[in-house]
């Protein structure tokens, strides 16, 4: 099992919308080892740490 960090900005993909989703494809991807690295090595059962960039708090 591996664990992720991964992140998004909450005006792009809010912590809720995961929440209601369940899951997601993640697309757009700069960065081609990150990209490659979710493609190719994330797997079912890997844990995942989710959080916002740029937050500001209420």
């Amino acid at each position: 099992m591996n664990y992720w960090l991964m992140k998004s900005e909450p005006h792009v993909y809010p912590w809720e919308m995961l929440v209601e989703d369940g899951e997601t494809h993640w697309d757009g991807v700069r960065n081609y080892q990150a990209r490659n690295m979710m493609r190719d090595d994330m797997k079912l059962g890997d844990l995942v740490l989710f959080y916002h960039s740029n937050f500001k708090p209420p």
